[in-house]
């Protein structure tokens, strides 16, 4: 995943086609978190095979990582 392209990302904030304000280059978790908020999606690790997964709305795992504030994982 992006995790093995990128060290830094850049996350680019406003309105698609209409006004667009490119944060600096931020740490991959940091700048994930950022992203990912605004998308209010939240991403675990499955333990079987440790690919990434979308949590679902609203479910248990959903709420305490929002809580948190912890969008995206690294590692776990």
């Amino acid at each position: 995943m992006a995790a093995y392209l990128a060290d830094k990302v850049v996350v680019y904030e406003g309105r698609p086609s209409v006004e667009c304000t490119a944060c600096t280059p931020q740490s991959l978790v940091s700048g994930m978190n950022r992203f990912l908020s605004h998308l209010d999606i939240t991403f675990r690790r499955d333990p079987t095979n440790y690919r990434p997964r979308i949590n679902k709305m609203d479910s248990t795992k959903d709420r305490e990582q929002k809580a948190a504030g912890s969008y995206y994982y690294l590692d776990d």
